[in-house]
């Protein structure tokens, strides 16, 4: 990888200069720390505003690394998609690093994790959602201020007991993901594209993929056919396309060629899925009120005092899982359910 190959992505004329290139990347809140850092590499002056950016950028991801590897060992938590990929980036370049996104083992270890997160960080937002049903998967994101709040992005780490989510219809949750790691952060990328899938690859994922041509996808087709056990054969390949037209795809030109014969099977199983499955939308959850952490609960609670106020009680947090905007009638509602909750308790 090299800055050539950022200028494209980032439709930056290099008569420009740096400074055009990393005003394009400003288009992207993670961008200009992956510029800057290529910039660096390549003897670029830069000022103090610069330099202390870049510091900020790779004490976020040094957090991040720690975060994941404290929960790993406390909770059993493991890193998926970002900072995996981040760790095939070369020496010195800084993969963006929006989310640390984790996969748990079970929703007793999610909750684990929560908790030790809501301890030990400042904490302000915490969301929550609900994937499939019976059993449903649970999800929740948490966030708290950078170190520099006006400037920089807020901390975010997403915990969920389902590793690819699906697409709530046709693609379903397949909760594990298990395969070489490099053939992981390929399956993470073609996930990213399955609920956008009218929008073009962004150039953080065709970075990725520039990164993981570096790879030895030395079976092709035993990695064609882990993406189609997947259900991610179509996205799998129209990001491959797509990078091609900007990048070599090296290895991964063989796994590409490997997933025309079953492309054809998986756009059938869909469109057969979609005729005759029922739709699991995703539930999120409205925060009704932060709690004292209830530290003895290794699961959340359903309740459903009524039709039209179903709550989600969670060790840090209670929800209305109702679709937003909830009028205020119903927020009512469910406040005075929890009031009676609480009585009882």
């Amino acid at each position: 990888m090299n800055t050539a190959l950022l200028y494209r992505l980032l439709d930056a004329d290099p008569a420009a200069g740096p400074a055009e290139l990393l005003h394009r990347a400003r288009a992207g809140r993670h961008l200009p720390h992956l510029v800057l850092s290529a910039l660096v590499q390549d003897g670029v002056r830069m000022g103090a505003p610069a330099r202390a950016e870049l510091r900020r950028a790779r004490d976020r991801a040094a957090h991040y690394a720690r975060l994941a590897a404290d929960l790993a060992r406390s909770t059993g938590v493991r890193a998926i998609r970002g900072l995996p990929l981040s760790g095939y980036y070369p020496d010195g370049l800084l993969r963006p690093m929006d989310t640390l996104d984790l996969v748990a083992p079970d929703e007793a270890a999610l909750w684990q994790a929560v908790i030790r997160l809501v301890t030990g960080h400042p904490v302000e937002h915490i969301d929550v959602s609900l994937l499939g049903e019976r059993p449903h998967h649970t999800a929740v994101t948490l966030h708290w201020p950078a170190e520099d709040p006006l400037v920089d992005p807020w901390y975010r780490v997403h915990l969920s007991t389902a590793a690819l989510p699906g697409d709530g219809s046709a693609v379903p949750v397949r909760p594990y993901l298990v395969a070489d790691e490099h053939v992981e952060c390929l399956i993470a990328l073609a996930e990213s594209c399955l609920r956008r899938p009218a929008l073009p690859p962004c150039p953080v994922t065709l970075l990725d993929i520039a990164v993981l041509t570096g790879r030895p996808f030395s079976e092709p087709a035993e990695t064609a056919a882990v993406l189609a056990a997947y259900r991610l054969a179509p996205e799998a390949a129209t990001l491959l396309d797509h990078a091609a037209g900007h990048l070599p795809l090296g290895p991964l030109a063989a796994v590409r060629a490997a997933l025309d014969p079953v492309l054809a099977p998986e756009h059938r199983r869909r469109v057969e899925a979609a005729a005759t499955a029922r739709s699991f939308p995703t539930r999120r959850g409205t925060l009704l009120r932060r709690t004292v952490i209830r530290h003895a609960w290794d699961e959340a609670r359903l309740l459903t005092p009524s039709s039209d106020t179903p709550l989600l009680l969670t060790p840090v947090a209670d929800y209305l899982l109702a679709p937003a905007p909830t009028p205020p009638t119903t927020r009512t509602a469910a406040l005075r359910a929890l009031h009676h909750w609480d009585t009882l308790c």
